[in-house]
């Protein structure tokens, strides 16, 4: 019995014919979404032609900003290299170091000189038995005590006496005075 021929509509289709219009069927029906992604995505990046908003509903925030407040930072930013490069740390150096010096024992989590904030680890200082964690805040450049914040967990994120607190911040601040001395002998 001979093959039957298939037909595509009215007209016959050799085999050959056939593959190509199996195949295609999915770009067929992939062209209208693909276009339609292309027309959706040019006409939210175009302008409004000075309606304003999207598709000229109203006005646009975007229009409304006064020019030098339109361009907003990027990561890089970081890498362009158009702030000054004799940008200062707000940070005292006499604190900052006497604060690594006095809590040397701690690990240290994160450092950031230029909003002055350390924080460490679990630790336990020599000779004690009980685990602290410390984060210091230097706020100001001045070598003052109320340039220096500082905070400490006991184990488990109980509570430190403020005598204990207060006896930490001293021994910085006598260490900073002690590292300015020395700095001023040089």
């Amino acid at each position: 019995m001979p093959r039957p021929t298939p037909y595509a509509g009215d007209r016959a289709v050799s085999g050959e014919s056939l593959d190509m219009i199996l195949c295609a069927v999915p770009f067929r029906a992939a062209r209208p979404v693909a276009v339609l992604g292309l027309v959706l995505s040019l006409a939210a990046c175009g302008g409004s032609g000075g309606k304003g908003g999207l598709f000229g509903l109203g006005p646009s925030e975007h229009n409304k900003r006064p020019v030098a407040e339109q361009r907003e930072s990027t990561i890089w930013d970081l890498f362009s290299g158009r702030d000054s490069s004799n940008q200062q740390v707000a940070v005292n150096r006499y604190l900052w170091n006497a604060s690594l010096d006095i809590l040397n024992f701690l690990p240290i989590q994160s450092i950031d000189p230029f909003t002055g904030v350390i924080v460490t680890g679990y630790g336990t200082p020599p000779g004690g038995g009980r685990a602290y964690r410390a984060t210091v805040k230097i706020s100001d450049p001045a070598l003052d005590a109320r340039s220096l914040k500082l905070s400490l967990q006991g184990a488990g994120g109980a509570a430190v006496a403020p005598d204990t607190v207060r006896a930490v911040e001293d021994a910085i601040l006598t260490r900073a005075r002690q590292l300015r001395v020395r700095d001023g002998q040089l």
